[in-house]
């Protein structure tokens, strides 16, 4: 089979395109043809091994796949751990999830990771109250352009999206972001207070680290939350305990697959998420199909920010 293999760790020169054999499922595991496959930016941190869980070598990248099941022949997406992209790929039967007839293979590859750590931004990191106003930083990115439109569904009084351009700050507001702005660091803390009409902000969803992460932090009143769910930059924050006393804030972290050792928490929120999608209540956006052998050029594009919504690759291309 054609699958993207490293054998090193470095820029995007390691995705090279191999022929390998194609794998055998184990017990509890399930052999899935890969239809897509979602790239995530986590798959760049995995590229030079700086992501939270540390890779080893030889390595097919990629965690998610949309497929047919080739016990069964239902349409699935799943999630793989690794081995993603390539033109066949095994996951644990208990992370392949039946796509519904009414989705297609790019709406369900933008829920699974991305979609239901929006969700859980809301509920479980952020507890956004109702009328609360949230922050929706990267809103045109995989994870912002669904968590914009799950701000007022979720209770969310005002949503104020950042982006890093003017076409991709009026794709936040057509998504539903009640204003959208710059999100360079300067000044960042005084145009996020202004969008929400001179108050300071209830939660923020942030997933760059360094001087944003700060900025935004600034922004925050009292009682008000900041949930990190990445750290694009590489950049460290250091925040002191006397801060986050007499402001009254909190900082919470938040990663989906801990959502997999309570499986209820991972699946009850991908069956909503897919629902509304159904009902035309979601809209996932695909910002581009590339090539298998264009891997390497997805991962610097959705690094360089050139893109929008979900990234896919075709393994049959």
């Amino acid at each position: 089979m054609r699958a993207i293999q490293m054998t090193e760790f470095g820029g995007p020169e390691v995705l090279t395109l191999s022929e390998l054999p194609v794998p055998v499922p184990g017990p509890e595991e399930v052999l899935i043809k890969v239809t897509r496959a979602g790239l995530n930016f986590a798959d760049t941190h995995t590229r030079t091994n700086s992501y939270v869980q540390k890779a080893t070598l030889p390595l097919i990248p990629g965690g998610e796949v949309a497929g047919i099941r080739e016990d069964t022949g239902e349409r699935v997406v799943a999630l793989v751990g690794t081995g993603g992209y390539a033109e066949y790929a095994t996951a644990p039967s208990d992370r392949v999830f039946p796509i519904p007839d009414e989705l297609d293979d790019g709406t369900a590859l933008a829920l699974i990771v991305q979609g239901t750590t929006a969700w859980h931004l809301y509920r479980t990191s952020g507890r956004v109250a109702e009328g609360e106003s949230v922050v929706v930083h990267g809103a045109a990115g995989g994870v912002g352009s669904i968590a914009v439109q799950l701000g007022h569904p979720l209770g969310a009084g005002r949503v104020i999206a950042t982006a890093s351009s003017v076409e991709k700050r009026a794709v936040a507001l057509e998504l539903g972001a009640d204003v959208a702005v710059d999100p360079a660091a300067e000044g960042l803390t005084e145009r996020l207070i202004e969008a929400n009409g001179g108050q300071s902000v209830d939660v923020v969803f942030e997933m760059s680290g360094g001087e944003v992460f700060d900025a935004s932090y600034r922004a925050l009143a009292p009682f008000g939350r900041i949930v990190a769910y990445g750290i694009a930059t590489n950049q460290a924050n250091r925040l002191s305990t006397g801060s986050l006393l007499r402001h009254s804030r909190s900082v919470v972290g938040f990663y989906i697959f801990h959502c997999l050792q309570r499986p209820g928490m991972f699946v009850d929120a991908l069956a909503e998420l897919f629902a509304r999608a159904a009902r035309g209540e979601l809209r996932a956006i695909v910002g581009g199909t590339y090539p298998l052998d264009q891997a390497a050029q997805a991962q610097i594009d959705l690094r360089e920010r050139r893109t929008t919504g979900k990234l896919l690759l075709d393994p049959a291309r």
